[in-house]
């Protein structure tokens, strides 16, 4: 059987530039992010045997207890972005603030936002666990971008992915002309093109949600469980499955796949917190690649893609994923508000 002929992520940004003319240069500037999570792909990889197990016994900004490696892997992020002349800021999950460019060093046109390690509870269960990113343009004439620099909308962004650190470490991206994946070839250290055009299904029989929550939903939302839960029992008749692993990551990369909806909705529990999921460093990114895979995202009341954020470190509902779902979802709630 021939080996099939793989093309490198370089060559399909290089390829995607030559097509459209009128899209951002980041074939130099994803490289950046490339190198840091090949380097954080051999981290985990290495796992008790690279000492980076456990607990940091510190908390990051969010006032949650931080592993060795969230810490190991902000600086990854970090040094890979801070010294390459490609960026003009750069703003961190784990760091109040932006980060600015070292002083000397040239900075570049873009923005750069990140999740060094999304899912890190799953790191000591060897469980999957990955980073997400999301580029913006830096606003024209501004050379020392500012916290607020970074609150643009989600429709603002040039570019967003994850590198999901599985079985194999793969790489998902979107530059606004649909969603390509790529798998790490450890033996090159290059990505390749594996997964092209994703698209995730308009309808779906697999929802994801930590159950475990569900007495401090709203009405809207139980009311969408109880009838996935139900099964052909239910009104709809339809029979799903329930699948979580606490990763967004790769939850939503589930989703991408196989289709399905997952859902992290406003809790009671703590009503003077917006939502569980960042905004700039989880909701938004995700939104833009699950969108241009024919999917949807919502809080349940407004596109994700649309909201103005506020602060860096904003929080908010997430319902993405299989059209059709993430729409029943949002009519629940209109119904409710009507």
């Amino acid at each position: 059987m021939a080996v099939p002929a793989y093309i490198t992520l370089r060559q399909f940004l290089l390829k995607e530039e030559k097509e459209d003319p009128s899209l951002p240069k980041l074939t130099a500037p994803m490289e950046d992010i490339v190198q840091a999570t090949r380097k954080i792909s051999y981290l985990i990889d290495r796992g008790a045997l690279g000492g980076t197990l456990g607990s940091a016994d510190t908390d990051n900004v969010q006032g949650e207890i931080q592993k060795k490696l969230d810490v190991i892997s902000n600086e990854v992020m970090l040094e890979s972005l801070e010294w390459s002349g490609h960026w003009a800021g750069i703003a961190s999950e784990e760091v109040e603030d932006a980060v600015p460019i070292p002083a000397g060093y040239e900075r570049g046109h873009y923005l750069c936002l990140f999740d060094p390690l999304d899912g890190s509870s799953n790191i000591d269960i060897n469980g999957s666990v990955g980073t997400i990113f999301s580029i913006l343009p830096c606003p024209q004439g501004v050379t020392e971008p500012r916290n607020h620099d970074f609150l643009q909308p989600g429709i603002k962004q040039l570019a967003a992915g994850f590198a999901l650190y599985g079985p194999s470490t793969m790489l998902v991206l979107t530059i606004g002309r649909g969603v390509n994946g790529f798998t790490l070839d450890k033996s090159s250290g290059e990505y390749l093109l594996t997964h092209p055009a994703i698209r995730v299904p308009a309808d779906t029989r697999n929802f994801t949600i930590n159950m475990s929550n569900q007495r401090y939903w709203t009405e809207p939302m139980r009311r969408y469980i109880d009838e996935c839960m139900q099964g052909t029992e239910s009104p709809r008749g339809i029979h799903f499955n329930m699948r979580w692993v606490g990763s967004m990551v790769a939850d939503v990369y589930r989703v991408l796949c196989n289709g399905g909806i997952f859902m992290y909705p406003w809790e009671s529990k703590d009503p003077e917190k917006p939502g569980k999921l960042r905004l700039l460093y989880e909701a938004s990114p995700m939104s833009f690649i699950v969108e241009q895979a024919g999917g949807a995202s919502s809080t349940g009341t407004e596109r994700v893609m649309e909201i103005q954020p506020a602060n860096l470190h904003q929080r908010c509902p997430v319902i993405l994923g299989s059209k059709n779902e993430v729409e029943r979802v949002v009519s629940y709630h209109l119904e409710r508000d009507q």
